[in-house]
């Protein structure tokens, strides 16, 4: 990757102002007094001044920076948040090289000697594991060596993280990110229309009846055959189509890499397929009760939405219960309605 020092020179200067309106933001450093700077914004502006010494596309650095976040929060005590604004975390050996003796090291120059990936990217003389600028621009930098094109970019994601999953999370969001040109997507809605009749309660934890031992690891949203069923994120469509336990399924990625699963459909819309994004309130399909054997089996049970969410930890998802979230999307949706009479 070639670095223009010119260029890397001016994201010293603006990074480091950008960064420190960032961290004063998140920090909120004047309780009760609006900040001047969204942190969306500060985070934007630092995607950006990376973007023109690396040349890498500030939704690849988004993406990266995001998924570094939501693996950090799946993980806290596997890896320890470093940054104030940022989500990256860096092993100590990979970032001052595997041989080098102080894994603590931050001087440039010897870290460089010992081929470790850390660098200084705000400009003052130092390479810190708690420098935001640092740990992002160290990151990316290493990432773009096999080029910066949306089709060479990914390549370097491989190299590092060693994992297709990773890679998958990062393209799915920088994908979104490119798509709306902005940060702020994290906007929920609820699965059904409020002004549709529907019922429902905490069933997480629930014996199931069918399919062996198992647990109810979802919420059930009772309502009329054929009531549309709405994304609840922006996300992108990582999976449509049967399995003998939720029937007509789809599953939904978002940013926080929380996996969105809808089942039981009684059908999707068919302009949507595997790969495309979707919005909060956008229908997705509509309430069914298919599932529990071979495709086309329905009927079994009461027409329902079968709604569970599961976080992604690097390797392997795991549920947590959707009920405080649905509830709490179903008042906020309710207020944005109001507040528009």
């Amino acid at each position: 990757m070639m670095i223009n020092p010119g260029a890397e020179a001016a994201l010293q200067a603006g990074a480091r102002a950008s960064a420190a309106a960032a961290v004063r933001t998140v920090l909120n450093e004047e309780p009760g007094k609006a900040p001047a700077v969204s942190p969306y914004d500060a985070r934007r502006e630092l995607y950006d001044n990376l973007s023109v010494v690396t040349n890498v596309e500030w939704y690849w650095i988004a993406a990266v920076d995001q998924y570094e976040r939501t693996i950090s929060k799946a993980k806290p005590k596997a890896r320890p948040q470093l940054g104030q604004t940022v989500g990256i975390y860096i092993e100590p050996e990979r970032w001052a090289g595997e041989l080098n003796p102080d894994s603590e090291d931050n001087r440039p120059v010897s870290i460089q000697w010992f081929n470790g990936i850390g660098r200084d990217g705000d400009g003052d003389g130092m390479a810190s594991r708690t420098s935001d600028v640092d740990l992002l621009y160290s990151l990316i930098r290493v990432t773009a060596a096999q080029g910066t094109s949306d089709e060479r970019f990914p390549i370097g994601l491989w190299n590092y993280y060693r994992n297709s999953r990773a890679v998958q999370r990062i393209e799915q969001f920088a994908k979104i990110y490119k798509k709306y040109g902005k940060l702020d997507l994290f906007e929920h809605a609820f699965p059904l229309p409020l002004r549709s009749n529907y019922s429902y309660k905490d069933t997480w934890g629930d014996k199931r009846g069918w399919g062996g031992r198992r647990v109810h690891e979802g919420t059930d949203l009772f309502a009329g055959h054929g009531t549309p069923v709405r994304s609840t994120c922006y996300g992108i469509i990582e999976i449509k189509g049967w399995n003998k336990y939720g029937g007509w399924r789809i599953g939904i990625r978002d940013l926080n890499n929380h996996y969105h699963y809808y089942a039981h459909l009684s059908g999707f819309d068919k302009s949507l397929k595997v790969g495309d994004i979707v919005e909060p309130g956008q229908v997705v399909g509509w309430v069914g009760s298919s599932g529990y054997g071979k495709p086309g089996t329905s009927g079994k049970f009461p027409p329902h939405l079968h709604y569970g969410i599961y976080r992604d930890r690097g390797l392997v998802e795991w549920a947590f219960d959707p009920y405080p979230q649905l509830r709490k999307w179903e008042q906020q949706e309710r207020q944005r309605l109001r507040s528009k009479r």
